[in-house]
């Protein structure tokens, strides 16, 4: 037992009629990374959250380094040395990280001592971990990997030797996903215990000396990574053999649905985000804009939905202009044939408040199958919202559920099914797995290719880009707000990586 530095025993949990976890069993040595892995509504949150106190366990026991402890709050977490990096960041965005660190922290009656004392303990962390970022800077003025790093400052400023990551990588860039490997790294370097909630299993290969997998509430298995491989475990996590690739004919490209033509936008403080961009996408076809995030691409789909008004430039869905410089009213957009995925289904997809059968019709609950006379007829909104909950396996199968309470890949599959299920000419999809396990990924997967089979016009943008190369029949590669390439999904890595930097892109320019 000395070398464990969490045990759990009969961890077993309810919410209703919902049985979170189940009895659940889990060791994590000390010094080590340890990955949980499931599909979306596995418990894996549920399970983290009781070891950090958001949650009480029903029954069972907690043991930190050998001891056993009663965590009733995070406060209490704290205070025997674990820490927690939330999927969506705990921070508020006008104060700066220096404040947002010390937040909860205040450890001095005369606030500018403390202050110091905190910019001195904070400096000290920066340095031995490699996280370097502004103390005084505003966190809503800082990209998401370096506010994710104010996060696991926060840990560590609270003496924490336990650190929880969930969905760490979800928000991040692929270079920002490296970086903080190589941080998680230091830290297991420096004696840290990580245990890491993730379903991208090629980074459960990567970082972790070992790996749980849950199902449905159990704790199913724990095997050494490097014994096992990326079939055994996406088998493990599903309950049956998992396609980790996209199987897809050719495509067979129709009539033009989509023209964007010298589109420009530019964001409030007047900065350009998108600078003439034009491209076309054709009934029957995926085009797929890889590139870094924030290069323009999410400022392009709010454009093209009617979201954010554009500076300039045109757009003709189905061979009739839209106005883009002036006010539009989305739901004129769907009613022309045009669905939208938003990137942050959080803010822009959903009201978590709402029912999940509330949110199953949003923004088309003036279609008449929901009325009843000039009123929303509840029965025929739930009967919907169940076949919907079926044919998209939503997890729990509750359409009275507030959408708050499903895990996020379910709220994926809420707005997914909400989009696909209208059978529009033109589907943009924004980021369409993040925050989802292997098994919705590949029913995602095929959904989006059915939508191309059935002769839709589907535009894709995702900053994963084995994802990009996977479904798109072709590629464009957005740099700085502008289309710097187009490649085939047959480009390597490698080429396209040098386009998303920009780099190939200024000499296909210059030539």
């Amino acid at each position: 037992m000395d070398n464990i530095a969490i045990e759990l025993r009969g961890i077993d949990k309810s919410f209703g009629l919902v049985h979170a976890n189940k009895d659940i069993n889990l060791k994590v040595r000390k010094g080590t990374i340890h990955g949980i892995i499931g599909e979306n509504g596995a418990g894996k949150s549920t399970l983290m959250s009781i070891l950090y106190g958001f949650y009480q366990a029903d029954s069972g026991e907690i043991f930190v380094d050998g001891k056993p402890v009663s965590i009733r709050d995070p406060n209490t977490a704290i205070s025997v040395g674990i820490g927690m990096v939330h999927q969506h960041f705990m921070l508020v965005e006008n104060f700066t990280v220096l404040e947002n660190v010390m937040l909860g922290a205040e450890d001095s009656q005369i606030l500018n001592k403390g202050i110091a004392k905190a910019r001195q303990e904070l400096k000290r962390l920066e340095k031995e971990y490699a996280l370097e970022v502004n103390p005084d800077a505003l966190i809503e003025e800082l990209p998401v990997g370096l506010q994710q790093r104010v996060e696991i400052l926060k840990a560590l400023y609270r003496r924490a030797d336990i650190l929880i990551l969930d969905e760490p990588t979800g928000v991040l860039t692929p270079a920002e996903a490296d970086h903080l490997f190589r941080i998680l790294g230091q830290l297991k370097a420096q004696g840290k215990t990580i245990i890491l909630i993730t379903h991208k299993l090629r980074e459960i290969m990567a970082i972790t000396d070992e790996v749980s997998v849950m199902r449905r509430g159990e704790m199913v298995a724990t095997r050494t990574t490097r014994e096992t491989s990326v079939e055994e475990l996406a088998e493990l996590m599903v309950g049956r053999r998992v396609l980790l690739r996209v199987e897809k004919g050719e495509a067979s490209p129709g009539d033009v649905k989509l023209a964007v033509q010298g589109l420009t936008v530019k964001d409030s403080r007047g900065v350009t985000m998108v600078d003439d961009v034009s491209f076309e996408v054709r009934a029957g076809e995926i085009v797929g804009i890889a590139g870094v995030a924030g290069n323009g691409q999410s400022e392009l789909l709010e454009a093209i939905a009617g979201i954010r008004k554009a500076t300039s430039g045109d757009v003709l869905l189905n061979g009739k202009s839209v106005d883009v410089t002036g006010h539009r009213d989305p739901a004129e957009l769907r009613a022309r044939g045009l669905a939208h995925v938003p990137e942050d289904r959080h803010h822009v997809g959903l009201v978590l408040k709402f029912e999940e059968s509330e949110n199953a019709i949003l923004g088309y609950h003036n279609d008449p199958r929901y009325l009843k006379g000039v009123f929303l007829d509840i029965d025929a909104i739930r009967r919907d919202a169940e076949e919907k909950i079926a044919k998209y396996d939503i997890r729990p199968p509750n359409a009275r559920l507030k959408t708050a309470n499903f895990s996020g890949g379910n709220q994926q599959k809420i707005v997914l099914a909400r989009e696909m299920e209208r059978s529009p000419d033109v589907l943009i999809i924004g980021q369409p797995t993040r925050g989802v396990d292997v098994g919705a990924i590949e029913f995602i997967h095929k959904r989006i290719i059915e939508m191309r089979d059935q002769g839709k016009a589907v535009l894709l943008v995702s900053v994963e880009l084995d994802e990009i190369r996977s479904l798109s029949d072709r590629i464009l590669v957005m740099f700085a707000g502008r289309v710097v390439g187009e490649r085939n999904p047959e480009a390597t890595e490698g080429e396209l990586g040098l386009l998303m930097a920009g780099v190939e892109g200024r000499k296909e320019a210059a030539e």
